[in-house]
């Protein structure tokens, strides 16, 4: 049976015409629409053909090809159909025109079209709503909605872009998973990168083959300049393709990860999981191709003092809930299954170029769905044991990951520098006994924000003493760190 697709919201000024109304459809359906999705394209007359008192806000669901039409009035006062549709009549016919060609091609690709037509309602309210409403997985904004980026991207948690010109969107970061911020914490300014990145947009979630030549050309005939980093026999090559920087991963011969990889990460869509864009699998070396955004891992911030100090406590707690939340959506949204990542920390998460966070590494990551079989008399049962089993290694490793953001010290070093113990060892008596002040890491002095810190910690908590008659799931984990009284009282401990 084949998985359903995403939800692609396309928001359009009605008011425009000709094909320049039509450019952020376009490009959704070039870039970032897939068989199987539904586009919702949304138009906004954001004022009327005419200004009298009496024209109350009204959405319209219009048909293209005569497939269905209904009108819907919210509002009050006094509203006479007939006279509000005769008055736009011009409009939404035009509407409907542009529409025509873009609603072929989604029937040629097996493509979900919706169309909806609103007059007189706020387009930021309205997006957001329909966002909400819909679970969309992209919200694309036509270039004359701009203004209304800032007001969307804090009430969203999906993929937000917003056109620039013809074929060229900017991707706006969004919040730290806008449903993940607590509400006292919704308007906490957080920095806003605007990345073009029509490149990376375009294959996101659609990998492509390419063959030798194309590889040889991207790492300029394997250039030794080009390399990054070797490591257990492999190599990484920074390249180019199409003008957009990549990180090219190749593979030893003998190594079966590569296969694992390239199944897992072509099904995967999340803002905070590294983003495949290509591979190659019939010549040699058979090679990964991501996007290059690399602004250095966590790890890396964190031993670094002067980065450390840069890296603030509203910082680390968003990054907490960024990977947080590529976690929950791996264990409990993938349609086609749970995936286990299976080395969480701090050296597998990169910042990207706008600054959040990407879960990396998939080498070690297994799909469920395949790899879980029982022999046992009740086979169900035992699938799901030891499917807890896998997830409950995530759930651990996130505790020791939130452990590293808040001590400042990578788990892995930790007992070597003649601590005498593992940080785990060392921060449970600590965490069990409320002293969170002897946890934080003391090259971060602020203290306005340490209640993100309590957070954090509870979660961590929860993680570690995750007991096996009592597993925890990540949405009820990402609720502790979120800072959800109801889920601390029911799922972790309250530190003082």
């Amino acid at each position: 049976m084949e998985s359903q697709g995403d939800t692609v919201l396309v928001v359009v000024d009605a008011n425009r015409g000709g094909k320049g109304g039509m450019e952020a459809v376009n490009w959704a359906l070039k870039r970032i629409v897939r068989p199987r999705d539904t586009v919702i394209a949304l138009g906004v007359i954001l004022e009327s053909c005419s200004k009298k008192s009496s024209c109350f806000p009204f959405l319209m669901r219009i048909g293209i090809s005569g497939l269905w039409e209904r009108l819907d009035f919210p509002g009050q006062g006094e509203v006479d159909p007939e006279e509000l549709e005769l008055e736009i009549e011009k409009k939404r016919g035009q509407y409907q025109s542009n529409l025509q060609p873009y609603y072929r091609q989604c029937l040629k690709n097996e493509v979900k079209m919706e169309v909806k037509l609103a007059v007189g309602i706020c387009p930021t309210r309205l997006t957001v709503q329909e966002a909400q409403n819909s679970n969309v997985h992209w919200v694309v904004l036509d270039s004359h909605l701009k203004k209304y980026k800032e007001y969307i991207r804090q009430r969203i948690s999906s993929n937000l872009a917003v056109m620039k010109g013809k074929d060229t969107a900017i991707l706006v970061t969004l919040k730290a998973s806008g449903k993940d911020i607590p509400e006292e914490e919704s308007s906490a300014p957080l920095p806003v990168t605007e990345i073009p990145c029509s490149y990376p947009l375009s294959w996101r979630g659609s990998p492509r083959a390419i063959d030798q030549s194309e590889l040889e050309a991207i790492t300029n005939n394997f250039a030794d300049e080009n390399i990054i980093m070797e490591a257990n026999g492999m190599k990484y090559y920074h390249g180019m393709l199409q003008d957009a920087p990549v990180l090219v991963e190749c593979f030893i011969e003998t190594d079966e990860n590569f296969w694992s990889m390239l199944e897992i990460l072509s099904r995967v869509r999340h803002r905070n999981i590294l983003n495949i864009v290509g591979y190659l699998s019939t010549g040699a070396p058979k090679s990964l191709l991501y996007d290059n955004m690399c602004m250095g891992t966590v790890d890396l911030n964190l031993q670094c003092d002067n980065l450390a100090m840069d890296f603030g406590w509203k910082a680390r707690w968003c990054v907490a809930l960024e990977i947080g939340a590529s976690l929950r959506y791996l264990h409990e949204e993938c349609v086609d299954g749970p995936i286990v990542h299976l080395s969480v920390c701090s050296a597998h998460v990169l910042f990207s170029s706008g600054y959040s966070t990407m879960l990396v590494n998939f080498r070690t990551a297994k799909w469920l769905t395949d790899d879980v079989s029982s022999q046992d008399d009740s086979p169900a049962k035992g699938k799901n044991l030891e499917e807890d089993e896998h997830l409950s290694v995530d759930i651990h490793d996130y505790g020791i990951f939130l452990l590293e953001l808040i001590t400042g010290k990578r788990a892995p070093c930790f007992q070597a520098q003649g601590n005498g113990q593992k940080l785990v060892d060392w921060a449970i008596p600590l965490l069990q006994n409320g002293s969170i002040s002897q946890l934080m890491d003391p090259r971060l002095t602020e203290t306005c924000d340490t209640k993100v810190v309590q957070h954090m910690a509870n979660a961590a908590l929860c993680c570690l003493k995750n007991a096996k008659n009592r597993r925890h799931s990540m949405s009820e984990v990402l609720a502790v760190v979120r800072g959800d009284e109801l889920a601390v009282s029911k799922y972790g401990v309250l530190l003082n």
